[in-house]
């Protein structure tokens, strides 16, 4: 494989991350891994992370580090893990008030990385149904309900936020009585939630 072809090849993976590959990424689009050390020194590549690197010619989009993030939590085959949730979902669905400054992900229970764990981030190791994960260009991101029931569970946030959020969600259609009812049935609804919420939906 030529030098442009491997060029073209890494563009194509990068444009659906935001500018943003693996070294495992890298090297399936042609890309030596000895090379990679001087495309970073001419200034071709940014090295943002350990094992992950940015187009230095790529935009950097408004969801920059949320991909970034999720590369991080790759596993061997390159799969990310972390599924964006709770407070930080809710500010990707545009629900409430709530500005976190750290990113809340949900990771499998056997996920492991090496410490320190990076600042940014705070992880709850949970297995997550598919049925509860929305994926995005580069991230994957818990549906507006499943963030607010484990805020709910997890009783991290302030009660008049939960109910901002159902509001919200409920005037733009993403959350319906429907859907609150079996959650409700579930099991997955605190007894104390359970009134509140659902007027907050009517």
């Amino acid at each position: 494989m030529n030098h442009r072809e491997a060029n073209d090849n890494i563009w194509d993976v990068a444009d659906g991350q935001s500018g943003f590959f693996t070294t495992g990424q890298a090297i399936a689009a042609g890309f030596a891994d000895n090379t990679h050390p001087y495309h970073v020194r001419v200034g071709n590549w940014l090295r943002m992370y350990r094992g992950i690197y940015r187009l230095a010619r790529y935009p950097q989009g408004d969801n920059a580090q949320l991909i970034l993030w999720a590369l991080w939590s790759r596993d061997r085959s390159g799969r990310p893990q972390g599924v964006y949730s709770r407070l930080t979902a809710l500010r990707i669905h545009d629900l409430s008030d709530a500005m976190p400054v750290r990113l809340e992900m949900t990771v499998p229970p056997a996920f492991r990385r090496r410490k320190p764990l990076p600042s940014v981030l705070i992880l709850h190791h949970e297995i997550l149904p598919e049925s509860d994960i929305l994926h995005r260009s580069g991230y994957a991101v818990t549906t507006p309900l499943r963030s607010v029931l484990d805020l709910v569970r997890s009783g991290s946030v302030s009660r008049d936020i939960v109910r901002q959020a159902v509001r919200e969600a409920r005037q733009r259609g993403l959350i319906t009585v429907a859907q609150f009812r079996e959650a409700r049935d579930r099991g997955d609804v605190p007894s104390w939630a359970d009134d509140r919420l659902e007027n907050s939906l009517s």
